[in-house]
């Protein structure tokens, strides 16, 4: 049953301002998780902090927000190439997928649902099949500037939610003249609502909310052994992603070839509170580079948070799950914050793409 858009959006909007309030009046270290812990007046002085679990909580973030969050999120396919760097938003989503479109360029898939921003977000790039998997994944609506034939097939056929800046939605982006073509084409919140609600598409969650567990209290500490520094090649060297931890934010920093990689709206180095680097099949399809990726068979995968490594699986029960981790039978929790997932080709997989220490 489809809602009120234009409430819904309204809705989303004061969710996400309420929660950047919220945000602001928090502990001084900004990227940190709101403060979940204190101690019982009558505990002994030895007695561990009892975590203090929020009311509400984002479903992708886990971070302390003032209502329940089900509305559907935007994923929003992000220009990788050299050209199109520093992003703009990418500081602001919810999560981060990164992946390899055609030859040695990789596209990042930006998760917006709860977190507040007024910028733009960009530059925006086409899709292709597995970048919609991981919308479906996500029940997310799609937002992109055209796609590989295949990837215009399955929206067709499957009926999908999206805006496309090529075919259906060309008045919600803007190009900026201080950069080329095809780097410099930009969206924003606003407009994105602006554009669902003219479409008329569903904007709450079906079913079940997408979510994961979460570490609460911060004084819980991971399993694994020291890491604080990793570096990915997808698949050439001339291109590298690395993550230092930064033990006072309790963050991992993102680079990209050495170089912080930044956030073009404020300036901001990237970070992560939890990163996942795991491996997948890719298949090569055609000259043009294009690439098949399977994201359904689970495998390897490694998890990075607060200055430690550990290896788990990655699961996915049914194409509208989103990628989940597991020790064991036991779903892996979270940080609180944002997650970045790194999926490399499963040849040579993680022993040869993966370094860290």
């Amino acid at each position: 049953m489809k809602r009120n858009v234009n409430s819904v959006a309204g809705l989303l909007i004061m969710a996400m301002l309420l929660s950047a309030c919220s945000e602001q009046a928090e502990a001084p270290v900004e990227t940190d998780p709101p403060p979940l812990a204190t101690m019982a007046p009558s505990a002994a002085p030895s007695a561990s902090p009892t975590p203090i679990v929020p009311a509400f909580t984002a479903p992708l973030t886990g971070k302390g927000v003032q209502g329940p969050i089900d509305a559907r999120p935007y994923l929003v396919m992000i220009n990788n190439h050299p050209k199109a760097r520093p992003q703009s938003g990418l500081g602001s989503a919810d999560l981060l997928y990164e992946v390899l479109a055609e030859g040695e360029v990789t596209r990042i898939l930006a998760v917006f649902q709860s977190q507040p921003l007024t910028g733009a977000i960009g530059p925006v790039r086409s899709i292709r099949p597995y970048f919609i998997d991981l919308a479906k994944s996500q029940d997310a609506i799609m937002i992109h500037a055209g796609g590989s034939p295949d990837g215009y097939a399955q929206l067709s056929k499957e009926k999908l939610n999206h805006l496309d800046e090529i075919t259906n939605a060309g008045s919600y982006f803007w190009r900026d003249k201080s950069r080329k073509a095809p780097h410099n084409l930009y969206t924003n919140l606003e407009k994105l609502a602006a554009g669902i609600d003219r479409k008329g598409f569903e904007t709450s969650q079906q079913g079940t909310v997408r979510s994961y567990p979460f570490i609460q209290g911060d004084s819980a500490q991971p399993a694994g052994s020291a890491a604080t520094t990793l570096d990915v090649t997808f698949l050439l060297k001339s291109y590298k992603v690395s993550y230092r931890y930064d033990s006072g934010a309790q963050r991992f920093m993102r680079f990209i070839n050495d170089e912080p990689h930044t956030d073009l709206n404020d300036g901001k180095q990237l970070a992560a509170d939890n990163v996942v680097v795991l491996e997948a099949p890719h298949r090569v399809l055609d000259d043009a580079g294009r690439r098949s990726v399977d994201l359904s068979e689970g495998g390897k995968a490694m998890l990075f948070q607060r200055g430690k490594a550990r290896e788990v699986q990655w699961k996915r029960s049914a194409v509208d799950d989103p990628i989940r981790l597991y020790d064991g039978a036991t779903e892996a929790a979270l940080y609180p914050g944002q997650t970045h997932f790194l999926i490399i080709p499963d040849k040579p997989g993680l022993g040869e793409r993966l370094q860290f220490g």
